[in-house]
This record gives structure tokens, sequence and C-alpha cells, in this order.
């Protein structure tokens, strides 16, 4: 039965929307009839550290973890927090990735260099990869801070849940005021 159960993985830095994203698709996933455990780590996620959310939904759930090395999609925020991340995939795993450098403190500090060509190495490992830029579609839908609906958008295609259950999470999940521009930021990422 555990081939039947889909093990998603969002990933980035604080402040990015990881967590409300994991909540709409736990939502839209739940709508649709399946089982769903949800598990966040959070790493000073207010100060811009780590963020990693493990969604897995099926017909029957056990464990919120996705044990590493079968994660079926990577959704990540941030390109090194991607890179990161790439062993909690399943050869053949798919990743989409936001255009997005943030530098950690090691960096900014001058302890440490951001690395090079990380979608250019993630591509290498992944033949199912996809990058994104996110800020500028959610721009284009009202508001660049909507990054996380458009990624969701490009995920929801890629996963069997009816864009019906998506819309209807948002509807849940998303505060009346920003209901709007997430809705077409997320129509937008479904187009891409």
């Amino acid at each position: 039965m555990s081939e039947q159960i889909k093990n998603i993985l969002l990933v980035g830095v604080g402040g990015q929307g990881i967590l409300l994203a994991s909540e709409i698709l736990s939502e839209a996933a739940m709508l649709a009839g399946f089982d769903v455990k949800k598990s966040e780590i959070h790493g000073m996620s207010q100060r811009g550290g780590s963020v990693v959310s493990h969604v897995r939904y099926g017909l029957e759930v056990f464990s919120p973890i996705v044990p590493e090395g079968e994660g079926d999609i990577l959704f990540g925020f941030e390109l090194l927090e991607t890179m990161r991340s790439l062993p909690l995939l399943k050869p053949g795993g798919t990743v989409v990735a936001n255009d997005l450098q943030i530098s950690p403190p090691s960096v900014l500090m001058g302890q440490e260099t951001y690395p090079e060509e990380l979608a250019e190495r993630i591509k290498v490992q992944f033949a199912d990869f996809m990058l994104v830029d996110g800020p500028k579609i959610a721009a284009a839908a009202g508001n660049a801070k909507a990054a996380n609906t458009v990624l969701l958008g490009v995920v929801s295609k890629r996963l069997n849940i009816s864009e019906t259950y998506w819309l209807k999470a948002l509807e849940k999940m998303v505060p009346v005021k920003a209901l709007e521009i997430n809705k077409r930021a997320f129509l937008l990422g479904r187009e891409l």
C-alpha cells in the first residue's frame, strides 16, 4: 500500500509562506478524500532559518515524516535549501524550485560563499526539474509575496487532486483580503 502514498517535501527559509502552502496542500488532499499526515521542522524560521514541511497523503498514512530517499516531490522555495534537501527524494523524483537565492547567515558574515549554478546541478541529478520565477509571476497576479501560491499551483498539476479542491482549500486557509491575488497566483502557476 505504501506505493499509493504521495510524499511531498516543502523546503525554504522562514517567512516564505511554506507553512501556509503545506496547510493548503494538506487541506486540498483531505477535501479529495485522502488520509493526510503533516510534520514541520522550523530552524529559527522567523529569522530566515531553514523550514521543512513533510506532507504525506494516501488511502492510509501512518507517519508524518517522509523517509529519506522516498520523497516523490521536492517543492523548494529557495535554491540552496532545495539543493540541501535532494537526498530526501527518491530516484526519478520531481523537483519544483523557486528561482530565488537567499544568503544564509554564514554567507552574510563572509564565512562562506553562496554556491554557484545550483539550478544546473539540480537538473543534472533530477530530470523532472522545473525552475519557476515565483516572485515575478506572483507580481503579475498582484503581489510578489504570493510566490508560495504560484509554486503550489505548479505542484498541483503533478498531483491527483482536482482543481476544485485546491480552490476550496485556498478559500479556507488564505485570509479574505489576500484571497483573489492568491487564487490568481495559483492559477498562473497551474498554467506553467
